[in-house]
This record gives C-alpha cells, sequence and structure tokens, in this order.
C-alpha cells in the first residue's frame, strides 16, 4: 500500500497533509510513503525529516507513481494525477459543493475521492473532524489579527497616567471557532460577550466567563441544524436578533463573526448600518468571508475599511498558523486510515457508516447522497 504526500498547489496554501510524526505511524502499519519535495517547506518541515522518518522524497511523477491513496489538504487537481493506480483513493478536503467539476472529473477518471469535511460528527470520528481542528485553530487566529488590526490594547490597564479600558468583544456563532475566540479574547482581556441561534451554546458561553447575548421567547431559538450545526432561524427569530445585536453591536470594540451552514451560502449576521454604528478603530473579522461572508462589506483576501471600522476577511485562515494546522490536520488523516486499517488486507476498508458519509465518487460515478439531492 503506497501512501503519496502531495506539495499543495492552491494559491495560498501553506499547510501539508502529513508531517514526520504520521509518516512514522503509516510506516508502521505496513505502508510505504512518497512525499513529493517540497511539500512541508510552508509548514517549516524539511525534506530531510520526511527522509529520516522513513518516506522516500521526489518530483511529482515519481510520487504518484503507484500511489494507491493520494493525501492531500485541499483536493488536487485531478489532471495532475498520473500515475497512480485504477481506483485509487484521494483523502483531502475536497469542497464538493464549489468544486463539483472536480469530483466530477474525479468519478471520470475511476478515483475515489474521500471528503473529509463530511466526516460525520459522532464520537468515533471526533478524531478525524478536520472542520472541527482548523476551526479551532481559526478561532484563536481570529483574535490575533482582531488585535493586530485594533489600534489599542485589550486588557485593562492601571497607570500612573490613568486608565485603559478594557476591549469589548462580541463573537457571533458558538461552534467549535467561537467558543476558541471567546477562550482567547478573554485571555487577553477583553469583556467577551458572545451570541449563537443555538439555544444549548448559553452554557459554554457562560462556562468560558463570557455574557451571553440571547433573543428570549422567539421561535427559532433552537437553530439546531444535523450533526451539531446550526441550521437556519425562523424569519421573526432573524428580526428579533437583528433588533437586538443591532443595540450590542454599537457598543462592541471587536467582532469575530464564525457563522457556517454547510453546502449553503454564509448568513449574513452583520449588515452595512450595523458596520455604520461602531465606533471609528472598532475591529469585524469574518470567518465566513470565502462561502459569502457574514458582514455586509467584507471582501475576501482583503482589509477593507468603512466609515473607519476595518472588516478582516482573511482567505485559508488555518494556514496562517500552518505548522500547527498541519500537525492537527495529519493527524485527522491519519486517525481515519488508522481506523479502518485491515492488517491482514494491508489497507484500510470502510464502514458503511463512515464509508458512505464521506465517499463522493466510486465505479466511475458520483455516489454521495448529499451531492445527488
Amino acid at each position: 500500500m503506497k501512501i503519496a504526500v502531495l506539495k499543495e498547489q492552491a494559491d495560498g496554501e501553506r499547510r501539508v497533509s502529513a508531517t514526520p510524526e504520521t509518516v512514522k505511524k503509516f510506516i508502521a502499519l505496513g505502508a510505504v510513503l512518497a512525499v513529493e519535495a517540497g511539500a512541508g517547506d510552508t509548514a517549516s518541515i524539511a525534506d530531510a525529516a520526511y527522509s529520516d522518518a522513513g518516506a522516500s522524497v521526489g518530483d511529482r511523477a515519481a510520487t504518484l507513481a503507484g500511489a494507491d491513496i493520494v493525501l492531500g489538504v485541499q483536493g488536487p487537481d485531478p489532471a495532475s494525477l498520473d500515475g497512480v493506480t485504477p481506483r485509487a483513493w484521494i483523502v483531502a478536503s475536497l469542497n464538493p459543493f464549489a468544486e463539483r467539476a472536480r469530483v466530477e472529473a474525479y468519478a471520470a477518471a475511476g478515483y475515489e475521492a474521500l471528503a473529509m469535511e463530511f466526516m460525520p460528527r459522532i464520537t468515533r470520528a471526533q478524531s478525524m473532524d478536520i472542520l472541527s481542528s482548523q476551526s479551532n485553530l481559526s478561532g484563536y487566529k481570529a483574535v490575533l489579527d482582531a488585535a493586530a488590526e485594533y489600534g489599542r490594547a485589550f486588557p485593562m490597564m492601571m497607570t500612573a497616567a490613568g486608565t485603559i479600558s478594557a476591549a469589548k468583544a462580541f463573537v457571533m456563532g458558538v461552534g467549535v471557532a467561537g467558543l476558541q475566540a471567546i477562550a482567547t479574547a478573554r485571555r487577553l482581556g477583553a469583556q467577551v460577550s458572545a451570541t449563537d441561534v443555538r439555544a444549548a451554546t448559553r452554557e459554554q458561553i457562560q462556562s468560558l466567563g463570557a455574557k451571553p447575548i440571547f433573543v428570549e421567547n422567539v421561535a427559532g431559538i433552537e437553530g439546531e441544524g444535523t450533526g451539531g450545526y446550526a441550521g437556519e432561524m425562523s424569519p421573526e427569530y432573524q428580526a428579533a436578533q437583528a433588533e437586538l445585536v443591532s443595540g450590542h453591536i454599537a457598543k462592541q470594540d471587536i467582532v469575530i463573526t464564525t457563522a457556517l451552514i454547510p453546502g449553503r451560502a454564509a448568513p449574513r449576521l452583520i449588515s452595512a448600518a450595523q458596520v455604520a454604528s461602531m465606533k471609528p478603530g472598532s475591529v469585524i473579522v469574518d470567518l465566513a468571508v470565502e462561502q459569502g461572508g457574514n458582514v455586509e462589506g467584507s471582501v475576501a483576501g482583503e482589509v477593507v475599511v468603512v466609515n473607519g471600522v476595518k472588516i478582516v476577511g482573511h482567505r485559508n485562515v488555518p494556514s496562517r498558523l500552518a505548522a500547527d494546522a498541519s500537525a492537527l490536520f495529519s493527524r485527522n488523516l491519519f486517525n481515519f486510515l488508522n481506523a479502518f486499517w485491515d492488517k491482514d488486507a494491508g489497507r484500510p476498508v470502510l464502514d458503511a457508516e463512515i464509508g458512505d458519509a464521506i465517499r463522493l465518487t466510486q465505479g466511475g460515478k458520483i455516489v454521495n447522497p448529499r451531492l445527488l439531492a
């Protein structure tokens, strides 16, 4: 069983899908590892570290030749996979809804494409969940990005020259990224509040020492979708939340938005009018900018200034912490393949619960129900 680790070709992608740590673990299972030269450079991993771990390091053609499994962070271009075995597995974050043509090309080539972001959110799959591991770092980095753009200190400071008030930070969306953003902002000394459409997050917010901001007694508060994700809000709830947030957001120095709905455009949480209500010098970080944005006026890949308010829209935030993001991502991939490794067969054999959930293509066609719906 040959496993190929590719150098990422997507613009701005600095992560890598395997580290020397996971290379050693795969070899211990009996696999042969091949790593494309330079694959780990942007994640601070030298080719020699892979060689020392037992992998062969070579050009892309040598890496792919005879590969049974191809690992990636983002889905590789199907045209760049010449040399892999028939029906090879492509294991990566494949962005199936936005990259439908690429998924169709995988099917046409006979590859079995496995989308790691479709991993079901069940207990036994927690260690395989790339969305959680990468979102955790995104929430942390969002606060650091906000601090870098904010022209003031976060904590309250009492000095001989007077007192500096603590920054007020508001987190919208309390999933993995939101919870980490709350914790990080608190560690930096900000006064933190947070909101979500899921009532169950109230206790989580309070457990981190932040103030929950919730609409009361309006249908739609549960907002619970499938797999632990937020669902869509009722129109009544949307109107009530907009009114509540408008009054709260005008008093904030930092706002971080994290709301995403799988397979759909990101919900709009902050309007241009609400941005205009904030004080000059305030900062908004939109972690959903690549899916359409939670904030009206946010631009993917840019920091824009509207009426003195900075709206931060960095792309691919986990990649901005490439070394740690790669370490976690690569462990997710190893944990996944290791959980299904059949020692007798010398390869992973998927079960129906997880296999059917993440498998996009098989036998020359698209087979995932979420893409066929």
